[in-house]
């Protein structure tokens, strides 16, 4: 655990390149509510390249070797997936494609936290299945609760993007206070 006097380190990860994306909003107002002794960093999947073996076997391009290096780094992470044809988005999946790859996993027994917004009334739940399946695989430790399922964005965030709903945004902090606590007790473990 990086000690920074006691600050979880919490890498935030929006599974969406759109600019105004309600997930990407979401982990802004996750930034927000953080508990005092977590500090959250959101990262870009823009620059990742499509996967590809080949360039692979020549070594991770730069955006994926700074994705891995941020997720190494990181105490834990926040994901926050929208729902493509019920499923996660394949920008997401290619970026845990590449960075699953030896050496040096950085996935590999991290604590994570999976949140998403939709505009739909199911919150991402299908993604949300989906995405625990690939940690799993990947030997991530998700945190089973509390659920953030956040649906009907449209009237839960203001013309500025910021989460005006009370209740989402009291369940929002209480997932990222339950996600510190769950990262201080598998790093002890460690």
């Amino acid at each position: 655990m990086t000690d920074n006097n006691g600050i979880i380190d919490v890498l935030g990860v929006c599974g969406s390149l759109r600019k105004d994306s309600y997930n990407r909003m979401a982990l802004q107002a996750a930034a927000e509510l953080k508990p005092e002794t977590m500090a959250l960093d959101g990262c870009e999947l823009a620059g990742i390249p499509i996967y590809d073996e080949d360039v692979f076997q020549k070594g991770f391009p730069p955006a994926v070797a700074n994705f891995r290096e941020r997720i190494a780094k990181a105490d834990a992470l926040v994901i926050a997936t929208p729902e493509y044809n019920f499923s996660i988005p394949g920008v997401l999946k290619n970026a845990i494609d590449w960075a699953s790859r030896p050496p040096d996993q950085p996935l590999n027994g991290k604590p994570v936290a999976i949140i998403g917004v939709s505009p739909g009334m199911f919150g991402t739940a299908r993604a949300q299945i989906h995405l625990r399946q690939v940690c799993a695989a990947l030997n991530m430790l998700v945190l089973n609760k509390p659920d953030i399922l956040i649906p009907a964005a449209a009237g839960k965030f203001d013309e500025n993007g910021r989460l005006t709903d009370e209740t989402t945004r009291k369940f929002l902090a209480d997932m990222l206070v339950a996600l510190e606590q769950w990262t201080r007790t598998v790093r002890r473990r460690d």
